[in-house]
């Protein structure tokens, strides 16, 4: 049952990752021209060029804030990754029932039985 949760959700995480491709891709390329632009404008000495690389900037800034929901699709890339590393994972929960000493309930039965006498 562990096995087929985690192939449906698989399946769902890759349908949207395949979903948010694109928009990652553009999210990438306007950093990328950001950081670029952010070089050219630290670079450049004229007033005019200063501007022209600001508007550049401010444009490419926009491309990359509009696809910011891209988010979405490395949130999808993390849980691929996250059910990739747990597919295989045999680590069953098993509950160990406490000792007679650390048994917080036996204690307090005889803490009452001794406050009883």
């Amino acid at each position: 049952m562990k096995k087929f949760l985690l192939f449906c959700a698989g399946l769902v995480a890759l349908a949207v990752l395949l979903a948010n491709l694109g928009p990652m891709i553009l999210l990438a390329v306007s950093v990328w021209l950001t950081y670029i632009i952010f070089n050219q404008f630290v670079k450049t000495v004229s007033t005019a060029g200063k501007v022209w690389w600001v508007i550049a900037g401010l444009i490419v800034v926009s491309i990359g804030v509009a696809n910011s929901f891209s988010v979405i699709g490395l949130a999808a890339l993390a849980a691929l990754y996250f059910i990739w590393n747990n597919w295989n994972s045999d680590r069953d929960t098993v509950l160990n029932k406490p000792s007679e000493e650390e048994d917080p309930f036996t204690s307090f039965e005889k803490q009452w039985a001794d406050m009883n006498r």
